[in-house]
């Protein structure tokens, strides 16, 4: 199965494409059942579809939407493995008991964890609701659990002086001497309610994502439930927070969100936590940029074109007689990452086709199937022509395909940038508005920027979500390269980069 993928669209349906007891590990955070318009935080068509059909019906419908869901989940993971259900108080008893019971066993339930959280609460003549419910089920006693430590002090311990006083356990309330093991001292078990704190506004994690989830939570549950090199999966991906832990921790993971906001914010969050060793992985989207596509790495474009076509690519680079990939009942197929191929490239497939497999080859000539596929951006008049002549005088059929046909393809979206020189600042460094516009035919979604832009580490964010595309900075005396990525709401994104010089004034250099 193809790991490492950022991949939009409704999770029911990609999920019922992955194989099954695939995964390891999955940790979901469905939109809670309380139908409010915060809920729809991107506003793009893919996510403002999915929170319609949530709210078809109430609750019974909410838990059928949910279900579903969740019975592929149990399918897709190893008997080893263990789901994580993050919810809150609107539906967590249905949703234990109708669905988590129901599919995984109640026998299967390890643990609900409470995750407590300090912030402003609501509401006449209640206690404040500052917490979430997170559900554990295994899908097997043989599960994967690595034990998790906290500090004697979160464990409800009190020190005074040399002594310890432990809270709420200890009926005679004695006290106890403060000296431990070797083994205590490294801590004890974790608890089931965890006091992690939410982002605050300002906090280094926040992306401007209103439901963000903080990395140190889903960092407990992947380091308990998981070994490096399993694969994590969130079909609720939102702001990326288990893909961007799951990577950092040397795992494998698959992400997946309705919103194509959502799978571009995680690419970013990857963008810019990226190091030398990072693993590569590909993004998913429904609409495809020429550019993109056309000069990507040529090894890496047929690999991936050929699954999209629903073949399985070549492992060999070289020494494969030019075959790329080969459909499921076998056919081979050639990928040309070019434009207007010529008669030549279908002459020279025709030879390697009957070389690759000579009894296939006669197969399919007297079958009258095809007995190859040639995959490119466009074909010439001269490649069309021998097609139709191969196929009218020596019944052999080969397709030509374009890459338009498999993917849509779209134009990414335009941007431009204008810089406005202010007075400096009272530490002398001169202040500077900068001013994105992109235009796109699909409406810009947000801009992204990176302030300390280096073409060979590449694009990696200083800010990842701007809605307006307006910045003030200020810069040292000196040369500044700025970058600027604009996406829109098709997920197409394109990049301006902006050098700048400033020595007493601000002076842009081509």
């Amino acid at each position: 199965m193809e790991v490492n993928r950022l991949i939009l669209g409704d999770n029911l349906e990609i999920l019922k494409g992955m194989e099954t007891e695939s995964v390891d590990l999955i940790y979901l955070d469905p939109p809670f059942f309380s139908n409010r318009n915060y809920e729809v935080i991107w506003g793009d068509a893919g996510e403002v579809r999915s929170f319609q059909d949530r709210w078809a019906g109430g609750i019974d419908h909410y838990i059928a939407w949910l279900k579903e869901r969740v019975e592929e989940m149990y399918r897709i993971l190893k008997p080893t493995g263990s789901i994580f259900l993050h919810c809150d108080w609107h539906a967590d008893a249905y949703i234990r008991v109708e669905i988590l019971d129901r599919i995984f066993g109640a026998n299967n339930f390890r643990n609900e964890i409470i995750w407590c959280y300090k912030k402003w609460a609501v509401g006449n003549k209640i206690f404040c609701r500052n917490h979430d419910s997170i559900f554990f089920y295994s899908k097997s006693d043989n599960y994967t659990y690595n034990q998790l430590l906290q500090q004697r002090a979160e464990a409800t311990l009190k020190r005074f002086g040399n002594q310890v006083i432990v809270s709420g356990f200890d009926k005679e309330g004695k006290r106890i001497p403060s000296k431990t093991t070797n083994e205590e001292s490294k801590g004890v078990k974790m608890y089931d309610w965890w006091d992690v704190p939410i982002i605050p506004p300002s906090g280094h994690e926040r992306i401007g994502y209103p439901t963000q989830k903080p990395e140190a939570l889903l960092e407990r549950i992947i380091k308990c439930a998981s070994n490096e090199g399993d694969i994590v999966l969130d079909p609720f991906m939102g702001g990326g927070t288990t893909i961007a832990v799951a990577e950092r921790l040397n795992r494998q993971w698959i992400g997946i969100d309705q919103s194509a906001m959502a799978v571009k914010v995680t690419e970013l969050r990857l963008q810019k936590q990226a190091e030398l060793f990072s693993a590569p992985y590909t993004v998913q989207l429904h609409k495809y940029d020429y550019d993109t596509l056309r000069y990507k790495d040529a090894f890496q474009f047929e690999a991936w074109i050929v699954q999209q076509f629903g073949g399985t690519p070549n492992a060999k680079q070289r020494g494969d007689m030019g075959i790329d990939g080969k459909t499921s009942d076998g056919a081979p197929i050639q990928v040309k990452r070019s434009d207007n191929i010529g008669r030549n490239v279908v002459d020279n497939f025709k030879s390697a086709v009957e070389r690759f497999d000579k009894n296939l080859f006669e197969k399919n000539i007297a079958a009258k199937k095809p007995v190859g596929y040639i995959i490119a951006f466009s074909f010439g008049r001269g490649a069309i022509e021998e097609v139709a002549r191969l196929k009218n005088r020596e019944d052999r059929i080969i397709k030509l395909v374009t890459v338009e046909e498999i993917v849509p393809i779209a134009t990414k979206p335009a941007i431009g940038v204008h810089i406005n020189e202010l007075e400096k600042d009272e530490k002398g460094n001169r202040k500077i508005e900068l001013v994105a516009v992109g235009q796109s035919a699909a409406g810009i979604e947000f801009y992204s920027w990176d302030f300390m832009y280096d073409a060979e580490k590449g694009f990696k964010p200083s800010i990842i979500i701007d809605k307006e595309g307006k910045q003030l900075i200020s810069l040292k005396t000196g040369a500044h390269n700025i970058a600027v990525k604009v996406v829109d709401n098709d997920g197409l994104e394109n990049v301006e980069v902006v050098k700048l010089k400033i020595n007493g004034a601000v002076e842009q250099i081509e």
